[in-house]
């Protein structure tokens, strides 16, 4: 399975033309998204077609399109994409990020996030 980054807009890129990530979590999502194309969910035009609808959303609501926001993005597309494939459903998500802010807040600086059963409840 081929996939083109170069139709992924907005994505960026370093000298070497490989993706570039300020935070982790970005490289995550953008792992999740081959991964879960090389495993057939979802097209490479269908996840550049989801994707620029979310950027166009996104700047359609006020987005000024200045790069800090790519990635939030491409993981609301992810989100969308994977509901709409059947994957997971819109509610399971938005329980798992739930979940996962609520780990967030309780873990000291520096430290891995680990979700507990506890944060499923909150959630």
């Amino acid at each position: 399975m081929t996939m083109d980054l170069a139709s992924c807009p907005g994505l960026p890129l370093g000298d070497d033309s490989a993706p570039v990530f300020a935070e982790p979590w970005m490289a995550q999502a953008f792992a999740m998204v081959l991964q879960l194309h090389q495993q057939g969910l979802f097209t490479w035009p269908e996840w550049a077609a989801a994707l620029s609808a979310q950027i166009a959303a996104a700047q359609a609501a006020g987005d000024a399109d200045l790069g800090d926001t790519y990635y939030h993005h491409w993981l609301a597309a992810l989100e969308t994409l994977v509901a709409a494939k059947g994957a997971a459903q819109a509610d399971e998500l938005a329980r798992c990020a739930r979940a996962w802010d609520h780990a967030a807040d309780r873990t000291p600086h520096g430290q891995p996030i680990v979700l507990e059963p506890a944060d499923w409840a909150q959630a």
